[in-house]
Protein backbone atom coordinates (compact mmCIF):
# COMPACT_ATOMS: atom_id res chain seq x y z
CA UNK A 1 0.00 0.00 0.00
CA UNK A 2 1.31 4.28 1.26
CA UNK A 3 5.44 12.07 4.97
CA UNK A 4 7.47 14.57 6.92
CA UNK A 5 4.78 16.79 8.35
CA UNK A 6 5.14 20.53 8.73
CA UNK A 7 4.18 21.35 12.32
CA UNK A 8 2.16 24.50 12.84
CA UNK A 9 2.13 26.34 16.18
CA UNK A 10 -1.02 28.28 17.11
CA UNK A 11 -0.47 31.00 19.69
CA UNK A 12 -3.40 32.26 21.77
CA UNK A 13 -3.00 35.60 23.54
CA UNK A 14 -3.61 35.11 27.31
CA UNK A 15 -5.20 38.57 27.64
CA UNK A 16 -8.09 37.47 25.45
CA UNK A 17 -9.37 35.30 28.27
CA UNK A 18 -9.99 38.37 30.43
CA UNK A 19 -12.25 40.12 27.89
CA UNK A 20 -16.03 39.73 28.19
CA UNK A 21 -17.66 37.44 25.64
CA UNK A 22 -19.52 40.40 24.05
CA UNK A 23 -16.24 42.22 23.49
CA UNK A 24 -14.73 39.18 21.81
CA UNK A 25 -17.72 38.90 19.48
CA UNK A 26 -17.38 42.57 18.46
CA UNK A 27 -13.65 42.17 17.79
CA UNK A 28 -14.29 39.11 15.60
CA UNK A 29 -17.06 40.87 13.67
CA UNK A 30 -14.88 43.92 13.04
CA UNK A 31 -11.99 41.76 11.87
CA UNK A 32 -14.26 39.90 9.47
CA UNK A 33 -15.46 43.16 7.93
CA UNK A 34 -11.94 44.61 7.65
CA UNK A 35 -10.35 41.67 5.83
CA UNK A 36 -11.75 39.47 3.06
CA UNK A 37 -12.24 35.78 3.69
CA UNK A 38 -9.15 33.74 2.68
CA UNK A 39 -9.43 31.71 -0.49
CA UNK A 40 -10.06 28.02 0.10
CA UNK A 41 -7.04 25.80 -0.45
CA UNK A 42 -7.71 23.27 -3.21
CA UNK A 43 -8.11 19.77 -1.80
CA UNK A 44 -6.02 18.32 -4.66
CA UNK A 45 -3.20 20.73 -5.40
CA UNK A 46 -2.01 20.60 -9.04
CA UNK A 47 1.69 20.52 -8.06
CA UNK A 48 1.18 17.49 -5.82
CA UNK A 49 -0.81 15.70 -8.51
CA UNK A 50 1.90 16.50 -11.06
CA UNK A 51 4.58 14.91 -8.86
CA UNK A 52 2.52 11.76 -8.18
CA UNK A 53 1.56 11.34 -11.85
CA UNK A 54 5.17 11.70 -12.97
CA UNK A 55 6.28 8.96 -10.55
CA UNK A 56 3.41 6.74 -11.64
CA UNK A 57 4.18 7.21 -15.32
CA UNK A 58 7.88 6.45 -14.79
CA UNK A 59 7.17 3.13 -13.09
CA UNK A 60 4.27 2.13 -15.37
CA UNK A 61 6.46 2.55 -18.45
CA UNK A 62 9.01 -0.12 -17.52
CA UNK A 63 8.66 -3.80 -18.43
CA UNK A 64 10.99 -5.19 -15.75
CA UNK A 65 11.86 -3.69 -12.40
CA UNK A 66 14.05 -4.40 -9.39
CA UNK A 67 14.28 -2.52 -6.09
CA UNK A 68 14.66 -2.99 -2.35
CA UNK A 69 12.02 -1.96 0.17
CA UNK A 70 12.70 -1.63 3.90
CA UNK A 71 9.49 -1.31 5.91
CA UNK A 72 9.57 0.05 9.48
CA UNK A 73 6.26 -0.42 11.25
CA UNK A 74 4.94 -0.17 14.79
CA UNK A 75 2.90 -2.76 16.64
CA UNK A 76 1.49 -2.50 20.15
CA UNK A 77 3.28 -4.58 22.78
CA UNK A 78 1.56 -6.44 25.61
CA UNK A 79 2.57 -3.52 27.85
CA UNK A 80 0.88 -1.02 25.56
CA UNK A 81 4.04 0.55 24.14
CA UNK A 82 4.48 0.73 20.35
CA UNK A 83 7.33 -1.56 19.31
CA UNK A 84 9.10 -1.02 15.99
CA UNK A 85 9.73 -3.90 13.60
CA UNK A 86 11.30 -4.09 10.15
CA UNK A 87 11.12 -6.13 6.99
CA UNK A 88 13.38 -5.97 3.94
CA UNK A 89 11.96 -7.02 0.58
CA UNK A 90 14.07 -7.68 -2.51
CA UNK A 91 11.57 -7.16 -5.31
CA UNK A 92 11.74 -8.33 -8.94
CA UNK A 93 8.83 -7.96 -11.35
CA UNK A 94 8.10 -8.42 -15.01
CA UNK A 95 4.95 -6.97 -16.49
CA UNK A 96 2.24 -8.02 -16.89
CA UNK A 97 2.28 -11.24 -14.90
CA UNK A 98 5.39 -12.00 -12.83
CA UNK A 99 6.60 -11.08 -9.34
CA UNK A 100 9.17 -12.29 -6.83
CA UNK A 101 9.56 -10.93 -3.29
CA UNK A 102 12.34 -12.28 -1.05
CA UNK A 103 11.70 -10.95 2.45
CA UNK A 104 13.90 -10.97 5.54
CA UNK A 105 12.42 -9.62 8.75
CA UNK A 106 12.52 -9.20 12.52
CA UNK A 107 11.04 -12.68 12.60
CA UNK A 108 10.76 -15.56 10.13
CA UNK A 109 11.80 -14.87 6.53
CA UNK A 110 9.41 -15.51 3.64
CA UNK A 111 9.39 -15.75 -0.14
CA UNK A 112 6.62 -15.05 -2.64
CA UNK A 113 6.57 -16.17 -6.27
CA UNK A 114 4.04 -15.44 -9.00
CA UNK A 115 4.65 -16.69 -12.55
CA UNK A 116 1.35 -15.79 -14.22
CA UNK A 117 -0.24 -19.15 -13.43
CA UNK A 118 0.59 -20.02 -9.81
CA UNK A 119 1.31 -18.15 -6.59
CA UNK A 120 3.64 -19.61 -3.96
CA UNK A 121 4.13 -18.32 -0.42
CA UNK A 122 7.16 -20.06 1.09
CA UNK A 123 8.43 -20.12 4.68
CA UNK A 124 12.05 -21.39 4.48
CA UNK A 125 12.63 -21.89 8.22
CA UNK A 126 9.55 -24.11 8.57
CA UNK A 127 9.93 -25.59 5.06
CA UNK A 128 6.25 -24.88 4.38
CA UNK A 129 4.70 -23.68 1.14
CA UNK A 130 1.22 -22.54 0.13
CA UNK A 131 0.43 -22.79 -3.59
CA UNK A 132 -2.65 -21.50 -5.39
CA UNK A 133 -3.85 -20.98 -8.93
CA UNK A 134 -3.41 -17.33 -9.89
CA UNK A 135 -5.05 -14.90 -12.32
CA UNK A 136 -3.20 -13.72 -15.42
CA UNK A 137 -2.21 -10.20 -14.34
CA UNK A 138 -0.11 -8.83 -11.51
CA UNK A 139 -2.83 -6.46 -10.32
CA UNK A 140 -5.34 -9.31 -9.98
CA UNK A 141 -2.77 -11.57 -8.33
CA UNK A 142 -1.97 -8.96 -5.67
CA UNK A 143 -5.67 -8.54 -4.94
CA UNK A 144 -6.24 -12.29 -4.75
CA UNK A 145 -3.22 -12.82 -2.47
CA UNK A 146 -4.59 -10.23 -0.06
CA UNK A 147 -8.22 -11.36 -0.14
CA UNK A 148 -7.49 -15.07 0.18
CA UNK A 149 -4.41 -15.13 2.41
CA UNK A 150 -3.90 -11.61 3.85
CA UNK A 151 -0.62 -11.28 1.94
CA UNK A 152 -0.01 -7.56 1.56
CA UNK A 153 3.10 -5.73 0.40
CA UNK A 154 3.42 -2.10 1.58
CA UNK A 155 4.84 -1.11 -1.82
CA UNK A 156 1.98 -2.74 -3.76
CA UNK A 157 0.45 0.55 -4.95
CA UNK A 158 3.69 1.41 -6.76
CA UNK A 159 4.02 -1.79 -8.80
CA UNK A 160 0.50 -2.09 -10.23
CA UNK A 161 -0.24 -1.26 -13.87
CA UNK A 162 -1.26 2.34 -13.14
CA UNK A 163 -0.06 3.50 -9.70
CA UNK A 164 -1.68 6.93 -9.93
CA UNK A 165 -5.08 5.43 -10.74
CA UNK A 166 -4.76 3.19 -7.68
CA UNK A 167 -4.08 6.25 -5.52
CA UNK A 168 -6.53 8.68 -7.09
CA UNK A 169 -9.53 6.34 -6.83
CA UNK A 170 -9.59 7.01 -3.08
CA UNK A 171 -7.68 10.30 -2.87
CA UNK A 172 -9.30 12.93 -0.65
CA UNK A 173 -6.44 15.38 -0.19
CA UNK A 174 -3.09 16.10 -1.85
CA UNK A 175 -0.71 18.99 -1.35
CA UNK A 176 2.89 19.89 -2.15
CA UNK A 177 5.24 20.51 0.79
CA UNK A 178 8.57 21.46 -0.77
CA UNK A 179 11.95 19.91 -1.58
CA UNK A 180 14.44 17.93 0.46
CA UNK A 181 18.09 17.12 -0.20
CA UNK A 182 18.35 14.53 2.56
CA UNK A 183 16.56 11.38 1.36
CA UNK A 184 18.15 8.93 -1.06
CA UNK A 185 21.19 11.12 -1.74
CA UNK A 186 19.22 13.23 -4.22
CA UNK A 187 16.82 16.14 -4.38
CA UNK A 188 13.26 14.98 -3.73
CA UNK A 189 9.84 16.59 -3.96
CA UNK A 190 7.74 16.13 -0.83
CA UNK A 191 4.00 15.62 -1.18
CA UNK A 192 1.29 14.55 1.26
CA UNK A 193 -2.01 12.90 0.40
CA UNK A 194 -4.85 10.85 1.84
CA UNK A 195 -5.59 7.62 0.00
CA UNK A 196 -8.35 5.24 1.15
CA UNK A 197 -8.15 6.46 4.75
CA UNK A 198 -4.34 6.42 4.89
CA UNK A 199 -2.37 9.64 5.33
CA UNK A 200 0.86 9.37 3.34
CA UNK A 201 3.85 11.66 2.97
CA UNK A 202 6.11 10.81 0.06
CA UNK A 203 9.59 11.87 -0.98
CA UNK A 204 9.91 11.45 -4.76
CA UNK A 205 13.05 12.10 -6.80
CA UNK A 206 12.82 15.51 -8.47
CA UNK A 207 14.85 14.32 -11.47
CA UNK A 208 14.36 10.55 -11.72
CA UNK A 209 10.70 10.61 -10.48
CA UNK A 210 11.25 7.52 -8.32
CA UNK A 211 9.70 7.20 -4.84
CA UNK A 212 12.38 7.12 -2.14
CA UNK A 213 10.53 7.32 1.16
CA UNK A 214 6.91 6.93 2.27
CA UNK A 215 5.54 7.60 5.73
CA UNK A 216 1.98 6.48 6.46
CA UNK A 217 -0.61 6.66 9.23
CA UNK A 218 -3.90 4.77 9.09
CA UNK A 219 -6.39 7.44 10.09
CA UNK A 220 -8.96 4.97 11.43
CA UNK A 221 -6.37 3.26 13.62
CA UNK A 222 -7.07 4.60 17.16
CA UNK A 223 -3.42 4.04 18.11
CA UNK A 224 -2.13 5.93 15.04
CA UNK A 225 0.79 3.53 14.69
CA UNK A 226 3.31 4.66 12.09
CA UNK A 227 4.61 2.91 8.98
CA UNK A 228 7.72 4.02 7.07
CA UNK A 229 8.88 2.57 3.76
CA UNK A 230 12.37 3.21 2.35
CA UNK A 231 12.76 2.36 -1.36
CA UNK A 232 16.25 2.03 -2.87
CA UNK A 233 18.50 0.35 -5.45
CA UNK A 234 16.08 0.98 -8.29
CA UNK A 235 16.80 -0.86 -11.55
CA UNK A 236 14.50 -0.03 -14.45
CA UNK A 237 14.23 -2.53 -17.31
CA UNK A 238 17.07 -4.80 -16.13
CA UNK A 239 17.62 -8.22 -17.71
CA UNK A 240 15.69 -10.78 -15.65
CA UNK A 241 16.33 -14.55 -16.03
CA UNK A 242 13.27 -16.54 -17.06
CA UNK A 243 13.44 -18.77 -13.97
CA UNK A 244 13.33 -15.86 -11.50
CA UNK A 245 9.65 -16.27 -10.69
CA UNK A 246 9.55 -19.81 -9.42
CA UNK A 247 11.55 -21.94 -7.00
CA UNK A 248 12.04 -25.70 -7.14
CA UNK A 249 13.02 -25.71 -3.45
CA UNK A 250 9.85 -23.86 -2.48
CA UNK A 251 7.66 -26.06 -4.67
CA UNK A 252 9.00 -29.20 -2.97
CA UNK A 253 8.39 -27.96 0.61
CA UNK A 254 5.65 -29.33 2.85
CA UNK A 255 2.28 -28.04 1.66
CA UNK A 256 -0.06 -25.89 3.73
CA UNK A 257 -3.34 -24.19 2.78
CA UNK A 258 -3.19 -20.93 0.84
CA UNK A 259 -5.55 -19.19 3.26
CA UNK A 260 -5.83 -16.37 5.78
CA UNK A 261 -3.91 -17.30 8.96
CA UNK A 262 -6.77 -15.91 11.08
CA UNK A 263 -10.05 -16.56 9.22
CA UNK A 264 -12.13 -14.66 11.78
CA UNK A 265 -10.30 -11.44 10.81
CA UNK A 266 -9.95 -12.16 7.10
CA UNK A 267 -10.50 -9.39 4.53
CA UNK A 268 -13.69 -11.17 3.49
CA UNK A 269 -14.98 -11.00 7.05
CA UNK A 270 -13.94 -7.38 7.62
CA UNK A 271 -14.75 -4.93 4.81
CA UNK A 272 -11.80 -2.64 4.07
CA UNK A 273 -11.32 0.33 1.81
CA UNK A 274 -10.75 -0.58 -1.83
CA UNK A 275 -7.19 -1.76 -2.31
CA UNK A 276 -6.14 -1.10 1.28
CA UNK A 277 -6.11 -3.33 4.35
CA UNK A 278 -7.29 -1.86 7.62
CA UNK A 279 -3.72 -2.35 8.83
CA UNK A 280 -0.80 -3.74 6.83
CA UNK A 281 -0.64 -7.51 7.01
CA UNK A 282 2.84 -8.95 7.13
CA UNK A 283 3.82 -12.03 5.16
CA UNK A 284 6.30 -13.16 7.79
Amino acid sequence: MLLVLALGVVLVAPSAQAKPATAKKKVKAAAAEASPAPEATPSLEPKAIEVLKAASNRLAAVRTLKFNAVHFYESSSRHGHPLAFTTKSEVTLQRPDKLRVIMSADGPASEFYYDGKKMMAYAPAENLVAIADAPGTLDSALEQAYNSAAIYFPFADWIVTDPYKEMSDGMKLAYYIGQSKVVGGTTTDMVAYIDHGVFIQAWIGADDKLPRLLHATYLEDPERLRHTLVLSDWQLDPAVPADSFTSAKAASANPMPFAHPHPETSPAAEPAAKGKPSKPHQTN
